[in-house]
């Protein structure tokens, strides 16, 4: 089974970005929404989702970002638990794998 959390940083303010809604969507389905969470106090969702099926997933984040209103990851995971975090900041974002 697949499992993913996150974490959104404001780069910019050098802290978590609270209240950040991030929507896990089924890929290829026209946005099928599986499951749709907040960032709390540190930025984080701990368990965006668990028992998925392996496979091709979205992650849409609504950054606070005057530029980037929506960021969509398309992700291919395989079993196993995925953290999947964002840093953003008014006018760049990047992802990576984390552990």
């Amino acid at each position: 089974m697949v499992s993913i959390s996150t974490h959104v940083l404001d780069t910019a303010a050098g802290k978590p970005a609270i209240g950040v809604n991030v929507q896990l969507v089924r890929a290829g389905s026209g946005e099928e929404c599986l499951a749709s969470e907040w960032t709390d106090d540190d930025g984080r969702i701990a368990s965006l989702v668990d028992n998925l099926e392996p496979g091709s997933y979205s992650l849409v984040f609504h950054p606070p970002s005057a530029f980037f209103t929506r960021v969509e990851l398309q992700v291919e995971l395989a079993e196993g638990h995925h953290h999947i975090p964002l840093l953003v900041s008014p006018y760049g974002c990047v992802t990576y794998r984390g552990s």
